[in-house]
């Protein structure tokens, strides 16, 4: 039986063609920091691919591009690095309650050194509130966090009416587009984006490679000094077979995003049409306003944990929001903000497509859908027995 895997929002496996363009540089011992031949083709590699990730957001230049090791690291280095370098300009931070927790556990550490940290509510589809956002905002405020799109229930968020609203009170914006990248077009000088993440591996590209980009004009302070690398603000040697990897994922992306979108689309709608058919089953997130990708669902009842273990068994592998996934005996902070009760956040399962899924295989995940919670109900002291 062959798998089917629909945890895209969690890791994408490589694409064979970028691997087979990126592939040269697991060999080649060049550092780019180096003078000498191998050094230089290092180098000019990496400059090639800035050029790519620049073009594929639209940034003003590839000047613009700073490469890290992950996603988490470009949200340090975004949020810590604003923050502590402009803080002569005010001491007030601001994310949204559904954030990625590698943005909001940065702001509540610097919460703890005397910065004052504000998160703004969502309503139940999981859109921020622009009306509290503006209000909260004040010339104090120095980094606002809102990520470009929720990985876990795939709601797109009004980012350039959010970017207007921080640039009348605040000061600047800083998108995690790591969920939204290689699914919408992103266009940081059109939506007025100050700071923006993204992900190699959700690109299709290596592990072990993110970037950066940063407005020309922001002062950002560095988190990990040594040796100057990536204009001194991200030291260390870069790994270049990794963000060779992400430039070439990030052209392929750009020129397939729409065709493989509308694809993603038709497959998306049908399962979310089939799936809440089922008895005491409900969508999560924004009904159309969403990823193109991204189906995500909660079954009274149930728990989200034994829903990934039964689907498993199956051969189709997909994600929970519930303890397991986030490693703590809480619900899913993003599941609890667009105002559920803690046990129906614990009943939650993610679908997220990618390029090896097809329209062919809706039957067999609505069949293990509908046997998975038949069962587990069964199994479950919360429902009466007949």
């Amino acid at each position: 039986m062959n798998n089917i895997y629909l945890d895209h929002a969690s890791s994408m496996p490589i694409d064979s063609r970028v691997l087979n363009y990126a592939k040269q540089f697991l060999t080649n011992s060049g550092n780019p920091s180096s003078l000498y031949e191998f050094g230089q083709e290092a180098k000019n590699a990496l400059e090639s691919s800035r050029k790519k990730i620049a073009e594929f957001i639209n940034a003003e230049s590839e000047k613009s591009i700073i490469f890290t090791a992950s996603a988490t690291e470009s949200n340090n280095l975004a949020i810590r690095g604003v923050a502590n370098r402009n803080i002569k300009d005010g001491k007030t931070i601001i994310s949204s309650a559904i954030e990625h927790i590698s943005v909001i556990n940065p702001m509540k550490d610097l919460q703890k050194n005397g910065w004052n940290y504000v998160t703004i509510p969502v309503d139940n589809y999981g859109i921020i509130n622009l009306d509290i956002l503006e209000k909260k905002l004040t010339k104090d405020t120095i980094v606002t966090s809102i990520m470009y799109a929720n990985n876990e229930i795939g709601t797109i968020e009004p980012i350039k009416k959010i970017s207007e609203i921080v640039h009348i009170k605040g000061k600047y914006l800083h998108v995690d587009a790591t969920a939204a990248a290689g699914r919408l077009p992103i266009d940081v000088q059109a939506d007025g984006i100050d700071l923006l993440t993204i992900s190699s591996n959700d690109l299709y590209g290596p592990r072990g490679a993110a970037a950066l980009y940063i407005k020309p004009g922001i002062k950002i302070q560095s988190i990990m000094p040594g040796g100057g690398q990536e204009k001194g603000l991200r030291s260390g040697t870069e790994n270049v077979y990794a963000v060779v990897g992400m430039g070439e994922a990030a052209k392929i992306a750009k020129k397939e995003l729409k065709t493989e979108s509308k694809r993603l689309i038709k497959i998306r709608d049908k399962l979310i049409s089939e799936i809440t058919k089922i008895d005491n089953a409900f969508l999560t997130g924004h009904p159309t306003n969403r990823l193109p990708h991204h189906a995500s669902f909660r079954f009274s009842h149930i728990e989200g944990e034994s829903i990934l273990l039964n689907m498993d068994m199956y051969g189709i592998q997909i994600a929970t929001g519930s303890a397991c996934s986030s490693k703590t005996l809480e619900p899913s902070h993003v599941l609890i903000s667009i105002g559920l009760k803690h046990e129906e956040a614990h009943g939650s399962m993610v679908m997220t497509l990618g390029h090896s899924n097809k329209i062919e295989q809706v039957p067999r995940i609505i069949k293990a859908t509908k046997e998975t919670v038949e069962r587990l109900r069964q199994l479950s002291p919360l429902v009466k027995k007949r």
